[in-house]
């Protein structure tokens, strides 16, 4: 009941959560810090290319129906689980690592921005059309990923491992992407 509560409500909530994150953005971030607050921006920012990306559940019908020729390869519980835990977590666990041990263990906020905004321009350049999500990223994913990538303080294991997270989540959507709808072409074909 909660799972289907939150396949149906997440965006809605989405909006929600990222103007009252970017609303409470005037408190401050401790001692001014930018690469602080960049890492804490990745999150509304994320929220917001979420409503444009998954309202009325666009995202998910345009693959399955054109990168995935209409099988099901996405379902609304993957959309749910690579959002919720798998962007939502990710940037928050991102925020802590960077406020507790250093900026550049929260990299990993910007580099999932920056790879998400560079896939949606690829995805675009590949179908030579519009995908949903493509106007934030183009606009705001790519410039703001890049900045923060260049800006905030990092070893270059901090980069590397940040790096390899958001590579990682997308490689891991993808192949899942690409099983589920294998699976789905086999059992029409069975049919």
């Amino acid at each position: 009941m909660i799972r289907s509560y939150l396949e149906a409500h997440w965006v809605a909530a989405a909006l929600f959560m990222g103007v009252a994150l970017l609303l409470l953005l005037p408190l401050g971030v401790p001692d001014g810090d930018r690469a602080l607050l960049l890492i804490y921006l990745a999150s509304p920012i994320y929220m917001l290319h979420q409503v444009e990306e998954h309202l009325g559940d666009r995202f998910r019908r345009f693959v399955n129906a054109r990168v995935f020729g209409g099988v099901e390869a996405l379902t609304t519980g993957d959309v749910l689980l690579i959002n919720l835990p798998g962007v939502w977590g990710i940037n928050l666990a991102a925020l802590y690592a960077a406020y507790f041990i250093a900026a550049g263990w929260g990299l990993a906020a910007a580099w999932l921005i920056l790879v998400n905004g560079l896939s949606h321009l690829g995805m675009a350049a590949h179908l030579r059309s519009y995908n949903p999500g493509l106007a934030s990223a183009v606009l705001v994913f790519i410039p703001f990923g890049l900045y923060a990538v260049l800006t905030i303080p990092a070893t270059t294991l901090q980069l590397v491992v940040a790096l390899a997270i958001a590579i990682g989540i997308h490689a891991a959507i993808a192949l899942h992407a690409l099983q589920r709808a294998r699976a789905a072409r086999g059992a029409i074909a069975q049919a």
